[in-house]
């Protein structure tokens, strides 16, 4: 299912044992836009820190109720490795993460989530703690953990010009990837919202907080209009994703799932 992320701001979180907190914000790799942590506000529990919880323990977003179920206790978020909030996750803080969960890490595999494509269920290794990136895996990935709210007001640029900025994000719960950026075009073209894909970037320029997209202006304009609801339909992403000549990640994420299933 897909959701906004301002709507699941604010989400309660009920662990197993009741509720521990709210969704304040959300972690996401720059190589494959998959979202690594949902940062939990606990009120004064555990207050001064980051409380950083895995799409391996979120069971469901259920909109209804507002609310993410985590498969965890407080007691496992408690003893899990502390990081202070004024300072961004490390890659050692990531591995002492996961090998206090004992969960394969998401490094180091073909598929956005290691050797899976998908976080569900929360696979164990067989040591019950996940191993260090080897020198080799070191090199091929070495990406950067954002936050949804550092991104958010990012411009974008299209081949002839500026078509707007980043207002939103939205996240499908089954792999926790980013399907879509909110693009605001109020300063061009008001009105009207466009949805684009961070698979369709050429690159980001961090420093400049500024992406750049091959699409031209005209082809933007002409695209399906987003309304504000991400229950839209498979039909719609797929005219939205033919409008732009670009595939539609549906097709190679049921590959990967097909290629990721054991020999039977």
């Amino acid at each position: 299912m897909l959701h906004n992320v301002k709507t699941l701001n604010g989400y309660k979180l009920d662990s197993l044992d009741g509720e521990m907190g709210k969704v304040k914000n959300f972690y996401f790799d720059d190589k494959h836009w998959t979202v690594r942590y949902l940062v939990a506000d606990t009120g004064n529990w555990l207050k001064g820190r980051q409380v950083l919880i895995s799409p391996h323990a979120l069971v469901a977003a259920i909109k209804e109720d507002e609310h993410i179920a985590v498969d965890l206790t407080e007691a496992q978020i408690e003893e899990s490795p502390p990081i202070s909030a004024d300072i961004p996750v490390s890659r050692q803080h990531e591995i002492a993460y996961y090998q206090h969960y004992g969960w394969t890490p998401y490094w180091g595999g073909p598929y956005s989530w290691g050797i899976y494509p998908n976080p569900f269920p929360a696979p164990v290794t067989n040591s019950g703690q996940a191993a260090p990136l080897t020198e080799e895996e070191q090199k091929e990935w070495d990406p950067h953990l954002r936050s949804t709210q550092e991104i958010t007001g990012y411009h974008i640029q299209a081949i002839d010009d500026e078509i707007g900025h980043v207002e939103d994000f939205i996240i499908d719960d089954d792999t926790w990837a980013i399907r879509y950026m909110v693009v605001d075009t109020k300063n061009w073209w008001p009105g009207k919202k466009v949805l684009i894909s961070p698979q369709w970037l050429e690159k980001v320029s961090w420093d400049e907080s500024k992406m750049f997209v091959n699409l031209t202006r005209d082809a933007v304009k002409e695209a399906p209009e987003y309304t504000g609801d991400p229950g839209f339909t498979r039909e719609f992403e797929a005219d939205l994703h033919a409008h732009h000549g670009r595939e539609g990640y549906w097709n190679s994420e049921e590959l990967a799932k097909e290629q990721a299933k054991p020999n039977q």
